[in-house]
């Protein structure tokens, strides 16, 4: 049963396109919005927009890719507005990553597990008490290109990444399957431009407040261009 009170959803990698979709999307349900992202002018537009369209909204600089800054964003936030009843991760993909498995090598696996793997971990470590404490709680990942579906030896490094994070997401909802709290991943098929951002956050929005797998795939548009 949700709260009569919705509390804070907190968007991981917010950006003007599914990001401020996502922020929109909650905010029509009551929910305060707080924003993470690593640009400040950009976050501090995207904030100052959101407050204009009347969204409750807060936001605080943070690399996804640093556990550290990406805690201390997500904590902050919490202080200014209470715990994030809702996590919505998705940073940016950041460059494409197109070497094969022969050329990808160990720092090309690190700089692309930093953000979607170390990240995620991070940012669940960061709000995963008080969503236990609260005994209520959404932990949602939102991943551009579904490569763990789709693997291609030219792509290595999406792709192992890919994996990883969809194996990470699966265990954490294995683990509280018996809890109060949800855990949903939804993957993009193809770039996140090629869909639309309502669409994307009403489809992370009824994962939240209706439930459902804790793997889904969104196809793209019809026509989208890549």
């Amino acid at each position: 049963m949700r709260s009569a009170h919705p509390g804070p959803v907190h968007v991981v990698g917010a950006g003007p396109g599914v990001g401020a979709a996502v922020a929109r999307r909650f905010a029509r349900a009551g929910h305060p919005v707080g924003l993470v992202a690593p640009d400040p002018a950009r976050l501090a537009a995207l904030t100052l927009d959101l407050i204009a369209e009347a969204v409750a909204t807060e936001s605080y600089p943070a690399d996804a890719s640093d556990p550290v800054e990406l805690a201390r964003a997500l904590t902050v936030l919490a202080e200014r507005q209470g715990p994030a009843e809702v996590l919505c991760f998705g940073p940016a993909p950041g460059a494409v990553l197109s070497e094969s498995v022969p050329e990808t090598g160990a720092a090309e696996l690190e700089r692309a597990s930093a953000s979607h793997v170390v990240g995620a971990a991070a940012a669940v470590q960061a709000v995963l008490p008080a969503m236990r404490t609260a005994g209520r709680g959404t932990l949602l990942f939102v991943t551009d290109g579904a490569e763990a579906a789709h693997a291609h030896p030219e792509r290595a490094a999406s792709a192992v990444v890919g994996s990883a994070q969809r194996a990470y997401v699966a265990l954490l909802a294995e683990s509280l399957a018996d809890s109060p709290l949800h855990v949903a991943h939804l993957a993009l098929t193809g770039p996140a431009r090629t869909h639309d951002p309502d669409r994307v956050a009403d489809r992370l929005w009824r994962l939240h407040h209706a439930g459902g797998p804790a793997y889904a795939v969104l196809e793209e548009r019809p026509g989208a261009q890549r």
